[in-house]
């Protein structure tokens, strides 16, 4: 227990959110109401359920809000709402707790000082061959952490929040109705400057997914949630539309990267740590594409110049690359199934060997699931970030003006780099020996770099300077120029369709690297513009 008189607990609102939840909810509730722990309420929000929920929740004694179905981040605000506790702790309809779960939470809150706490989930036993299977997938909710105390993200399923703290962020956003609340929640916390705890025997049980079908759904969702994510935080997401993390993602069913570094076993300093691990390094870019779902589009593109290979036979060298691509593929599922399996699976022989297939069959398929979410709300590696601007053009620029109001030149271009995030370019900031100031990117096919020259004219006046030009992306040319090379020697050869085709590609490439340059050409021209013209 929490030290001090237990009557001095602080009272915390558990809220279970839920949507035809019947066939979990009754184990849910059992397990909160066997929490030891002296001062808690329980606030169960029926999102609109059309099942046996509703009928079920009239067997128990708490407080049930019943609304239309409007979401799950909906569903926490009303819970939030109606919470009466310090301390507001969210957990799924297909999950229960350890007896113990509120009374970690609370120490952890009480110790340090945290915004919010997280702590583990764990897949129960006794759900079945595809769940356990499922569980040792990767895609499920994880904490990602970045020491053994503090976090950077916790997920929705087992997570607690100062009333204060959450009231002050405006609670859950709207938008995200079946996933990504967790995450953008998280973020928002940490944009205030605080922290996130995790305590790692704050536990609770969750269920896995039960059928391979239920578990493609969810990961294609949590490709929603992604694609969601991407336009609020253009800063958290990379070029491909990944989400940069700081911290360490802990899970069961990682997907193993292909590395040939040794390992090291971190125990912290003169063997400090309390929990300690294997630390893998990370990989280099080529194999880490492995991992990414839109390694799946090479593989497709691969594919399909092979069938262009029927009518012109070169292009059949392309056959091994295809089963190149593939048989990696394979082996990373493997290996990850591999690791998983040997880790928690009882199960020897050929029941293993299933476990160890079927494991693999569902590694394979994650990336594929979150790729079919991601493309069906834009987040595609050809989108554009900030959209298309006004004065669209890819070509260089210059821009000056005198001005009698002085600003410090590093101020100067803290504003123009304000100006481009939020409009949702990804920007870099050039270093000591770079030759320019920002570089920026709105695509995969094309960045733009700018230069920024403040002459102190005396008297408090200054020369304003500003110069941008397109960054030339050999890897994008090169592709390009290739995709015309072979589509006329195709022609050449006969094979118009082959070489109609891969003119096609290298059209679409073409318009798609002008597209992006003259988007970063753009907005560097409004960022310049802005500065420069508001000078005085």
């Amino acid at each position: 227990m929490p030290p001090g008189n237990p009557f001095d607990c602080p009272t915390v609102s558990v809220v279970v959110c839920t949507y035809n939840g019947a066939v979990s909810i009754r184990e849910c509730l059992d397990g909160i109401l066997l929490l030891d722990y002296p001062h808690f309420e329980v606030i169960v929000v029926d999102d609109g359920s059309t099942d046996e929920t509703p009928h079920i929740l009239d067997d128990y004694d708490v407080r049930v809000i019943r609304t239309e179905n409007r979401g799950l981040s909906h569903a926490r605000n009303t819970g939030l709402e109606a919470a009466s506790g310090s301390i507001v702790a969210y957990i799924d309809d297909d999950a229960y707790p350890d007896r113990d779960w509120l009374t970690y939470l609370v120490q952890a809150f009480e110790k340090g000082g945290f915004a919010a706490i997280g702590g583990p989930n764990v897949s129960p036993e006794g759900d079945g061959f595809t769940a356990d299977c499922v569980a040792r997938a990767p895609g499920g909710p994880s904490h990602i952490l970045l020491n053994d105390r503090t976090a950077e993200h916790i997920p929705g399923c087992n997570m607690a929040f100062r009333r204060s703290c959450l009231d002050t962020i405006g609670g859950f956003d709207p938008q995200f109705r079946k996933a990504g609340d967790d995450v953008d929640v998280c973020w928002r916390i940490l944009e205030q400057g605080w922290q996130i705890g995790f305590s790692p025997a704050a536990l609770v049980w969750h269920h896995s997914r039960r059928s391979v079908r239920a578990y493609w759904k969810q990961q294609s969702g949590y490709g929603e949630a992604e694609a969601l994510l991407e336009p609020k935080w253009p800063d958290k997401y990379n070029e491909l539309g990944h989400a940069k993390w700081l911290g360490k993602v802990y899970s069961l069913g990682l997907p193993r990267p292909l590395s040939f570094r040794k390992t090291r076993v971190y125990h912290g300093v003169w063997g400090t740590a309390p929990f300690q691990h294997l630390h893998r390094p990370q990989p280099g870019p080529l194999l880490s594409l492995l991992l990414a779902p839109e390694f799946h589009l090479a593989t497709l593109l691969l594919a399909s110049l092979s069938v262009l290979g029927i009518w012109w036979r070169p292009l059949l060298l392309c056959v091994p690359l295809l089963a190149m691509a593939i048989g990696l593929t394979a082996l990373q599922a493997l290996l990850g199934a591999r690791q998983a399996v040997e880790a928690t699976s009882r199960a020897k022989g050929w029941k293993r060997g299933c476990e160890m297939l079927v494991t693999a069959g569902l590694h394979a398929l994650h990336p594929l699931a979150r790729l079919t979410g991601r493309l069906r709300f834009g987040l595609t590696p050809w989108r554009l970030r900030g959209g298309r601007r006004s004065g669209f053009s890819p070509f260089p620029f210059s821009l000056a003006r005198w001005t009698e109001s002085w600003k410090d030149p590093a101020r100067r271009l803290e504003d123009v780099e304000g100006y481009l995030r939020d409009r949702g370019a990804l920007v870099w900031r050039g270093g000591s020996f770079d030759r320019f100031d920002i570089q920026v990117s709105c695509g995969l096919a094309g960045k733009a770099r700018c230069l920024m020259i403040c002459e102190d004219q005396g008297s408090g006046t200054q020369l304003l300077r500003f110069r941008a030009w397109p960054l030339s992306s050999l890897p994008t040319i090169g592709a390009m120029l290739s995709l015309f090379a072979l589509g006329g020697l195709a022609i050449f050869d006969g094979a118009v369709v082959s070489g109609a085709v891969l003119w096609g590609m290298g059209v679409l490439l073409g318009a798609l690297r002008y597209v992006c340059l003259g988007s970063a050409m753009s907005l560097l021209r409004e960022a310049g513009r802005h500065e420069v013209e508001t000078a005085d």
